[in-house]
């Protein structure tokens, strides 16, 4: 199956666009599961990147040292004085992915987006159904995606989605939801609670307690 993930993407962006219009001003600032912080600063994070020409993500990393949880820091801090107005402004404007999201054709606004909203959707418990298309690119990406770091928590282990035509790696078996493992490979806390398998318990020490 062949996926245009440039578009999947920006449907992605569109629900996620939805979601946050029907948010209240507290609901904004609400801890998303993003350690440290709220809806606002996983939204301002997720947009940082949109309009950096790329001499603007080069400087961005060097400023970061090369360390892509510096380059966050430096993103969310320049976001700082976003309102959420502001931010939905910008969102609308970027539904279509731009700037440095566009890389691996795409994948990256695509698994950035989908994580994210997940990071605000769960602690505000909006639960949704993600569409198996964008579900599977993601999840076919997040193991190999610089950022997400997968290697060192699923090395050894054997994912299976229970909902979707989705396996990867050897090992001890970890069957669940596709959402659940997606966010699990991402090594966002408390999600191996939806899972099983004898791979669940090394899992879930690697994500941490």
């Amino acid at each position: 199956m062949t996926f245009d993930v440039t578009a999947l993407a920006a449907a992605e962006r569109t629900d996620f666009a939805v979601l946050l219009k029907s948010l209240s001003p507290q609901q904004w600032l609400v801890p998303s599961l993003c350690a440290g912080w709220t809806v606002r600063d996983v939204v301002a994070h997720m947009l940082s990147y949109e309009e950096l020409s790329p001499l603007g993500v080069l400087r961005r990393f060097a400023d970061a040292r090369l360390r892509f949880s510096a380059a966050n820091t430096v993103g969310l801090a320049d976001y700082a004085g976003y309102d959420p107005p502001q931010l939905l402004d910008l969102l609308d404007r970027s539904i279509r992915p731009r700037g440095l999201t566009t890389a691996f054709g795409g994948r990256i606004a695509l698994l950035d987006g989908m994580i994210h909203q997940q990071d605000v959707r769960r602690p505000l418990g909006i639960p949704r159904e993600i569409p198996a298309d964008r579900l599977l690119a993601a999840l076919k990406f997040a193991l190999f995606a610089p950022p997400i770091h997968a290697r060192s928590r699923t090395r050894g282990l054997r994912l299976i989605a229970t909902d979707l035509d989705w396996t990867a790696g050897r090992g001890l078996e970890v069957r669940g939801r596709g959402e659940a493992l997606l966010m699990a490979i991402a090594g966002r806390r408390g999600v191996t609670d939806e899972l099983s398998g004898p791979g669940v318990e090394l899992l879930h020490n690697r994500i941490g307690r």
